[in-house]
């Protein structure tokens, strides 16, 4: 099979094995962490919600250590998520105007799809003691298993799972958690793409589940398109 490079929950980056293995947790998270810092890229692409068809274009610009997910469609909004500080802040960028996105707003949905502001900041990927819970695989791929805990009450998320790709060191899916320690939320990345001769993002899936039966929700995909060769 042919080897999956997965780096992050919202791309796969061209990040290599490091010569030494990570030890710990909090290794294994850093090594997340920078993948996102070192992007330099343009995507063109979409959300789609998978039950009803609605769609969302999508222009994700990758560089400078910051990602910038910039929507069209009425009304225009960016996101912007700032990797030049730890943890990470993002940022919403609409009639205008710059503000940080509150504490509040984490659990709300973008664009009116599966996913919400958390999932776009990763701070849980800065969550302190992470746990190092065993080993797992995800598209045939050995990956670690790691474990946060919110430390605070904010956010929609108690807990979240991070399968992290052991070859690349990059976040091959994500489960997220209520304080019932019921699954809410997944997403995985279920393809990718050549660009530039480097591995990236062409699908990721979102899924938001009843946590009282477990059944998926709603789920919505993060398309992108191969670029157009100059």
């Amino acid at each position: 099979m042919k080897q999956i490079i997965l780096a992050t929950l919202l791309l796969t980056p061209c990040l290599h094995a490091a010569a030494a293995q990570p030890k710990t947790a909090e290794e294994i998270l850093h090594l997340v962490r920078q993948s996102y810092a070192s992007q330099n890229q343009t995507l063109q692409g979409e959300l789609r919600d998978d039950s009803t068809g609605r769609t969302e274009p999508l222009e994700l610009t990758m560089g400078n250590q910051v990602m910038n997910f910039q929507f069209t469609n009425p009304p225009p909004e960016a996101i912007r998520l700032d990797f030049n500080s730890s943890p990470a802040k993002l940022y919403q960028v609409s009639n205008g105007k710059t503000k940080q996105v509150p504490s509040s707003q984490l659990g709300s949905q973008v664009r009116g799809m599966d996913l919400n502001y958390e999932d776009l900041s990763l701070g849980f990927l800065y969550w302190p003691k992470p746990q190092l819970m065993g080993e797992s695989r995800v598209s045939g791929q050995k990956c670690w298993i790691v474990r946060v805990m919110n430390p605070g009450k904010t956010g929609p998320y108690y807990a979240v799972d991070i399968y992290v790709h052991q070859a690349s060191g990059g976040a091959a899916k994500m489960a997220a958690y209520d304080r019932s320690s019921k699954i809410i939320k997944r997403y995985e990345v279920t393809k990718i793409q050549k660009v530039n001769g480097t591995d990236a993002l062409k699908e990721l899936r979102f899924e938001t589940l009843d946590p009282a039966s477990g059944k998926v929700q709603g789920r919505t995909y993060m398309k992108m398109n191969k670029p157009a060769k100059p």
